[in-house]
């Protein structure tokens, strides 16, 4: 089973959502979507400074399956990037919810979210 992590939320799109409500929220793919793509070796990020829409369709990911767009599970604008992942896509695959986020955002507001055992149990995954 893929894990999921307890104290973060979750996209119905398998998109994982950090924030501490001091700063700008991480956003990054959950393992149960890492598991499923395989080998990831391609990301398209949305720019720093752009606005994302959350449901919204803001990058791609490309592994040896397929391609799967990435969506933003809130709104606001980015502010970070992670340049680690650009360069070296495997380490979604390897660290997901660490050294695997994706981008950050200075959050507007939030899209329908789901908490880590709803999302664990719609999509078997493991606390």
């Amino acid at each position: 089973m893929s894990k999921v992590v307890a104290d973060l939320l979750y996209s119905a799109e398998h998109e994982w959502v950090a924030t501490d409500g001091s700063g700008p929220a991480a956003i990054g793919v959950s393992a149960v979507a890492t598991d499923a793509l395989g080998d990831i070796v391609y990301v398209d990020l949305p720019e720093v400074g752009s606005a994302v829409t959350a449901g919204q369709s803001c990058g791609e990911i490309e592994s040896t399956k397929s391609v799967s767009d990435l969506y933003s599970p809130v709104t606001g604008e980015v502010t970070e990037i992670n340049d680690a992942v650009v360069a070296d896509p495997a380490v979604i695959n390897s660290d997901p919810y660490g050294a695997g986020w994706l981008f950050k955002v200075s959050v507007v507001s939030e899209g329908p979210l789901l908490s880590a055992a709803d999302y664990a149990a719609a999509n078997g995954g493991e606390l």
